[in-house]
């Protein structure tokens, strides 16, 4: 058992080695977070879906923007698509699975909005409806995908996409990258030096 413990911590570390070292990725994250404090500054907003554990990756996240995540800071506009049991059960008992997050979309998206949808595969039926409904609207998409983008990649404005195919490490990843995100959406927001230790 000692042993899985130490396989597994390996290939959590090779992963984020991996993406450590893919520049793109670095080069997309600053991108999308001066994107993304611009539109708030705007008095837009960011939404983000995903399912399961990309549903809680959802959840942790908007938390961050909402509350804080380095140090003390008025509440940035964020909402998770993933947390009202009652639109999410209606529209997908009434319509479909796939219309749980396009539907609440259309109903409170807005131009110049973001939309970030999580899918470890990159083909999650519907986060790939939610993007089609956001570019309807006007809404910049970015992908946090794996599993080399999947349908996503062709569709997302932005697309950061880990250098794996297992599941967990690619969500490892995501959620690292995701604090990081938040972080530099603080920077552009509030100033280059905020949460800087003093």
């Amino acid at each position: 058992m000692k042993h899985l413990v130490q396989k597994q911590l390996a290939q959590s570390i090779a992963t984020m080695q991996a993406t450590l070292a893919d520049l793109h990725i670095a080069d997309t994250i600053a991108t999308i977070a001066e994107i993304t404090a611009n539109a708030m500054q705007a008095g837009r907003k960011l939404l983000v879906a995903g399912n399961g554990g990309s549903a809680a990756d959802a959840q942790h996240l908007v938390a961050e923007f909402v509350v804080r995540l380095t140090a003390n800071r008025p509440a940035l506009r964020a909402v998770a698509l993933t947390t009202d049991s009652s639109i999410l059960t209606a529209a997908g008992n009434d319509f479909s699975f796939d219309c749980i997050f396009a539907r609440q979309i259309e109903a409170i998206g807005q131009p110049g909005d973001i939309f970030l949808g999580i899918s470890t595969s990159g083909n999650s039926k519907n986060i790939l409806r939610a993007i089609q409904q956001a570019k309807e609207i006007d809404i910049t998409t970015i992908g946090f995908t794996g599993n080399g983008g999947g349908e996503m990649r062709g569709l997302c404005d932005h697309n950061v996409i880990i250098p794996s195919n297992v599941t967990m490490n690619i969500q490892e990843c995501h959620l690292a990258l995701e604090h990081i995100f938040c972080m530099a959406v603080e920077r552009f927001y509030f100033g280059h030096g905020f949460g800087d230790a003093k």
